[in-house]
């Protein structure tokens, strides 16, 4: 199914969230694409988009004639039956991470997804398009300071004064705790910059919040040419943090801060360096350094475009894909299977 230009595509959303309402902004900027319905179980939320067509249900969007690309931007519990449904009634869809609850979500979904080449479906990972991620993965593609050694990821937060009554720290409806939560973001960096990963070791732990699902995880990964990975997956970091290391054979690019719609995580840098093994004190490395400086997150804006570009040229998904999806998938559930 491909558009004209001078056809703007009708999209709907369905969860109306914080998620669901940064993607209807996004959406309402454009002009190749009519927000023409929405749908959250909450009837409240139809406050959000005055005059739009509102349903409680979303089998009434997804089976609707008037739609032709669903967003799914509903918790964790929903989303692969959300998805499965719209695919089956031919709808192109886009779906927030994770992808599912569990592997088995995202293997239901890419069987469906199989059946309907003529659709498009991505998956949200926003932060492959943040322009320190963005700019880093052209220096480590470049070849500039060789091949990748190891890295490092921190992806913490503090959780919040009703951290153990929210959604997210319910089994049912999440499927999982930080990890799945929020540390897949950077597994899937981690698979962006390094490819695929053979071996896992983690501790997972629940440490500090009354709540049954973890509140950290600890993970290292090893690629088949034993390149390493290391995960901090936090919800008691008090000061919320990220923070991506990446070593190379002759130097390193270091993503600290990241511009997420909270603002809390400090200003988005990227520092890449050549190595010198004649230097020994801060200061001089500091002036050997190159450090750019990210003040405009455009992540939303470049992803949501990307896949409404795929769905109006027929062209393929390029990032998030459901082979994307599951190889993040695959690793969450490795690493909890691997806690010790």
């Amino acid at each position: 199914m491909q558009f004209h230009n001078n056809t703007p595509l009708r999209a709907a959303i369905v969860g109306m969230g914080k998620v669901g309402r940064i993607r209807a902004g996004v959406l309402a900027a454009r002009r190749d694409v009519a927000l023409v319905a929405a749908a959250d179980v909450a009837p409240e939320a139809a406050a959000a988009l005055p005059g739009l067509r509102f349903e409680t249900d979303y089998r009434r969007i997804v089976d609707s004639s008037d739609v032709d690309v669903v967003f799914v931007s509903t918790t964790n519990r929903p989303a692969a039956e959300i998805v499965c449904a719209a695919l089956e009634h031919g709808k192109h869809v886009f779906c927030e991470k994770p992808p599912g609850r569990s592997i088995g979500d995202v293997e239901r979904i890419a069987a469906i997804e199989a059946n309907r080449p003529d659709l498009k479906l991505q998956f949200g990972f926003n932060h492959r398009y943040h322009g320190a991620v963005m700019e880093a993965k052209k220096l480590v593609d470049s070849g500039t300071y060789g091949r990748i050694l190891w890295a490092r990821g921190i992806y913490g937060k503090s959780g919040g004064a009703d951290f153990e009554r929210i959604w997210r720290s319910d089994p049912e409806e999440a499927g999982g705790g930080i990890l799945l939560d929020q540390g897949i973001h950077m597994l899937d960096l981690f698979c962006h910059f390094m490819g695929d990963f053979t071996d896992v070791q983690s501790f997972v732990e629940t440490m500090h919040w009354n709540i049954p699902l973890e509140d950290n995880a600890f993970a290292l990964l090893r690629t088949e040419d034993r390149r390493v990975a290391m995960l901090h997956s936090s919800a008691t970091h008090w000061r919320h943090r990220f923070s991506l290391e990446i070593a190379l054979n002759d130097g390193y690019v270091n993503l600290a801060g990241i511009l997420s719609p909270s603002r809390t995580y400090g200003e988005e840098t990227l520092t890449h360096c050549r190595k010198d093994l004649t230097i020994h004190s801060k200061d001089a490395a500091e002036r050997q350094s190159n450090t750019m400086i990210f003040d405009k997150d455009e992540s939303w804006t470049l992803e949501t475009g990307a896949f409404l570009e795929a769905v109006a040229t027929g062209g393929p998904v390029r990032s998030g894909t459901s082979a994307d999806a599951l190889r993040a998938m695959t690793l969450v559930s490795r690493i909890y299977e691997a806690r010790r």
